[in-house]
């Protein structure tokens, strides 16, 4: 398999007028190109760190992050719809931001919205969508510059459980069909096990890879999962290693 993202050894502290955080100490994993990666830690050990280090928004203190030379896109925890913009031009935005925003690229992200049920909604202002729609819309605007790697940060926290199950299936579904590679970062087990192929476990800060978890099932879609009797067993190991 191909890596598209590696992390060797890599430490991340943090300097104010207080002093010194060590956010992040010899954290080392990988992903491979098409996997699904989940990673889970408790609140407040560094897992937006590591995205943002994965994304080269930070440089480690320590140590390297290795990418194949791909591109990156970024899925926030909100949605970050511009009030003011349809959620045809909040699609467009990325493609604007990059200057890439030609007839070709534009039809490239309408042919996304509208396979993924948002046609009839571009011309809507986001105030008008559900949590679950804006979400997906923001998905859609992820993808509309073509990235490579989706790095997701707990993207579904700011959404209801009811419809959270529900837009963690869609979104799941959508990344699978355009063939994406996908780092999630979660404190949340059940959605990690849902959704991942392998799972990383880290440490309270500062945050270290503990373990490391392939996650088989022989259902491929989350909700399909989590009916399986082999989920519990997964949510048993892993609470347990997140609360040692």
């Amino acid at each position: 398999m191909k890596e598209v993202l590696r992390f060797e050894n890599v430490c991340m502290h943090y300097h104010s007028k207080q002093g010194e955080t060590v956010a992040l100490e010899n954290v080392n994993f990988f992903v491979n190109e098409g996997e699904f990666v989940a990673i889970i830690g408790p609140s407040g050990c560094g897992k937006t760190t590591l995205l943002s280090l994965a994304a080269g928004l930070l440089t480690p203190t320590k140590g390297r992050v290795l990418t194949a030379g791909g591109s990156f896109g970024y899925m926030l925890q909100k949605d970050e719809l511009f009030p003011w913009r349809t959620i045809e031009k909040n699609i467009f935005l990325p493609l604007e931001i990059k200057r890439t925003n030609t007839s070709e690229t534009r039809a490239r992200a309408l042919a996304l919205a509208e396979k993924y049920g948002l046609g009839q909604f571009l011309k809507n202002y986001p105030s008008s969508l559900s949590g679950g729609m804006r979400q997906r819309a923001a998905l859609i605007r992820t993808l509309s510059v073509n990235p490579d790697v989706l790095l997701l940060d707990e993207p579904f926290s700011a959404l209801d459980y009811q419809t959270r199950l529900s837009v963690c299936d869609d979104v799941y579904k959508i990344i699978r069909e355009e063939k994406k590679t996908a780092l999630l970062i979660t404190h949340d087990i059940s959605e990690a096990i849902s959704v991942a192929d392998r799972i990383f476990v880290l440490s309270r800060r500062p945050a270290r890879v503990v373990s490391e978890h392939d996650i088989l099932f022989p259902e491929a879609e989350p909700l399909k999962r989590r009916e399986n009797k082999e989920f519990s067993r997964w949510f048993e190991i892993l609470w347990k290693e997140l609360n040692t």
